[in-house]
């Protein structure tokens, strides 16, 4: 299944939290793009944060990938998961078969 992972910062970190969590984040973060749970990732233009779109068995398997995440971990980053899936609705424009 399709989750999209939002994550937010309701607060910046530190410089030392930063230093401190953003060298094992990186890591972590490709390391789930290569093994293929995170397909796609941005950052946000509009605020501190990104977008995972995830490819995971599960909403509970999509929140404790990103629950595991040092930023979550450490408090600096929120997530909100949405699972998504095609756009169903446009079978309808199909001819009947």
């Amino acid at each position: 299944m399709k989750v999209f992972a939002v994550g937010n910062v309701p607060t910046l970190p530190t410089p030392e939290q930063r230093e401190a969590i953003l060298p094992q984040e990186v890591p972590h973060t490709l390391r789930l793009y290569l093994d293929g749970v995170i397909e796609q990732f941005w950052f946000r233009t509009d605020r501190p944060g990104v977008f995972f779109l995830m490819d995971v068995e599960s909403v509970d398997q999509a929140r404790a990938t990103v629950e595991a995440l040092p930023l979550a971990q450490a408090g600096v980053m929120t997530f909100e998961l949405t699972p998504v899936g095609p756009l169903a609705p446009l079978a309808r424009l199909l001819p009947a078969e």
